[in-house]
């Protein structure tokens, strides 16, 4: 349960500072194509820190527990930041096109963590 409060917040923290980062230091840097792919990853690292701490507070005893599918949500959403979102910033930098062949698998972690809850949610809710 606190792991995915810990680790939404941290993401959710991040997200803000790079959408900063990306509106103001790299403004001049990035064409219009690139501040769109900086732009998606920081929504979608938003997104998933939030999802992290709906995980965590679900996890709680008053709610559902600590339900085998919740954790495996929480570690896809945490690998899938990483792959999607971090793909992403680091092709919006550099322009190394093949670093987008990495992006898809962090949408399948999120798809799957997605899967996942609706699945906790069926099987464990009271």
């Amino acid at each position: 349960m606190k792991k995915f409060i810990v680790t939404g917040a941290l993401h959710g923290f991040l997200a803000v500072a790079l959408g900063a980062f990306g509106a103001h230091a790299l403004k001049e840097v990035l064409d219009d194509y690139s501040r769109g792919i900086w732009e998606t990853a920081v929504q979608y690292q938003m997104f998933h820190a939030t999802a992290l701490l709906v995980i965590g507070i679900l996890m709680s005893s008053k709610l559902l527990g600590e339900v085998k599918q919740l954790n495996l949500a929480g570690i896809f959403f945490n690998l899938g930041i990483v792959f999607f979102s971090g793909s992403l910033y680091v092709l919006a930098i550099s322009g190394v096109k093949v670093l987008g062949a990495i992006t898809p698998i962090g949408g399948v972690l999120f798809l799957a963590g997605w899967v996942l809850i609706i699945v906790s949610a069926l099987k464990h809710a009271r």
